[in-house]
């Protein structure tokens, strides 16, 4: 009887990979500290999703990961809030995965009930007490709808991490939670300076870059610069009030000694950044949100190898004095704010940002997040 030998190919073991699915209600483009959970994601072998949503004037997205962005009927207030829930639940419920990441308490609720109704895991990640935001301190019903949401959920969590030691030690304290701190650090990076698309002329320049909504101190460095000569403020990024910050700009007769770059893609923004002498960032204490910050471009100034001119506010403060990257304000007026950088920029804080460049990174801060995702709970 003769014998038959099937031989059949030999494949590789593969082993599945745990599709995660990440929300968050910006357009991605320019959230940084999400595209760096992504990638983290990635590198420890999870099926990343990131879902957002889609504005007329979005730039293209281009990710190693899967990405999903929703275009919406309503953008701003409590219709776009609801449609963008909706949406997201809808599509969490009829989409494969084994966790869910919701970034602020604006994507929780659709996150919340699809991790009850199927028993995934579910990870939160607040980058900012949301409740506490200036926009929403005076809105006193839309804030307590918010708070509902907040009380309601919060304390279920297992699996929560923010941006600053204060404002972990906020949640722990009031709702009896758990929260990790990951700090919104860079990626450690010697980006090639490229050049503004206009003459400074020899000019000092100082640098804003982030979200231009109330309580930046965007005025004040405006009103500032009529007191400043041979200084150019450059404001980089997009916001509620950038309309209004141009026309105040142009009533003052500074258009020449302030400049607006609009919203720039992460990679134009690093080219940009180190050609600057001082990084601004002189967030106002209009409630615990903006006084419990941790403002990542302080750590992308530093990565750019610039000095900084911060609020005197406690996480900030804590940094710029531990660090000795620059300095503090110390008279929110604007005559007061231009001698303090004139002076300022006479300083030389290569040391201290040197020791911050290399210690305050992604690369180290990332580590601390392989427990909140590995843990089966």
């Amino acid at each position: 009887m003769g014998w038959v030998f099937l031989f059949l190919p030999c494949t590789k073991n593969t082993v599945s990979l745990k599709k995660i699915i990440v929300s968050v209600t910006n357009d991605l483009t320019t959230d940084q500290r999400v595209d760096k959970v992504c990638v983290f994601l990635l590198e420890h072998n999870f099926d990343v999703l990131l879902i957002g949503r889609k504005l007329p004037d979005s730039l293209p997205v281009q990710r190693d990961y899967k990405t999903k962005r929703f275009s919406l009927f309503f953008n701003k207030g409590a219709l776009f809030y609801a449609e963008f829930n909706i949406r997201l639940f809808l599509t969490l419920l009829f989409s494969k995965k084994d966790l869910l990441l919701s970034n602020d308490l604006d994507t929780l609720a659709a996150n919340y009930l699809i991790s009850k109704i199927q028993r995934k895991k579910l990870v939160y990640d607040s980058h900012e007490l949301f409740t506490e935001i200036p926009e929403l301190i005076h809105r006193t019903f839309v804030r307590k709808c918010w708070l509902k949401i907040e009380k309601w959920i919060l304390p279920k969590l297992k699996n929560t991490y923010t941006v600053s030691d204060a404002i972990a030690q906020y949640y722990n304290t009031k709702y009896d939670t758990n929260f990790k701190v990951i700090r919104n650090l860079p990626v450690q990076k010697n980006a090639t300076p490229s050049k503004f698309s206009f003459a400074i002329e020899n000019k000092k320049v100082l640098l804003y870059q982030g979200a231009i909504n109330i309580g930046r101190g965007l005025k004040l460095m405006i009103d500032s610069m009529a007191f400043l000569e041979n200084y150019v403020f450059i404001i980089i990024g997009t916001g509620d009030v950038f309309n209004e910050l141009q026309q105040k700009t142009s009533q003052l007769g500074l258009s020449d000694s302030v400049k607006f770059l609009g919203k720039l893609a992460p990679n134009e923004l690093q080219k940009l950044t180190p050609l600057a002498d001082l990084g601004i960032s002189l967030e106002e204490d209009l409630g615990l949100s903006y006084r419990y910050s941790l403002p990542n471009k302080i750590f992308d100034y530093v990565q750019a190898e610039i000095p900084v001119l911060v609020s005197n506010l406690p996480e900030m403060k804590k940094i710029v004095v531990a660090y000795a990257i620059g300095e503090i304000v110390i008279d929110r007026t604007p005559q007061a704010v231009a001698n303090q950088i004139e002076e300022l920029t006479k300083k030389d804080f290569t040391k201290g940002i040197q020791k911050a460049k290399h210690e305050l990174t992604w690369e180290h801060e990332k580590k601390k997040l392989i427990a909140i995702f590995k843990t089966n709970v």
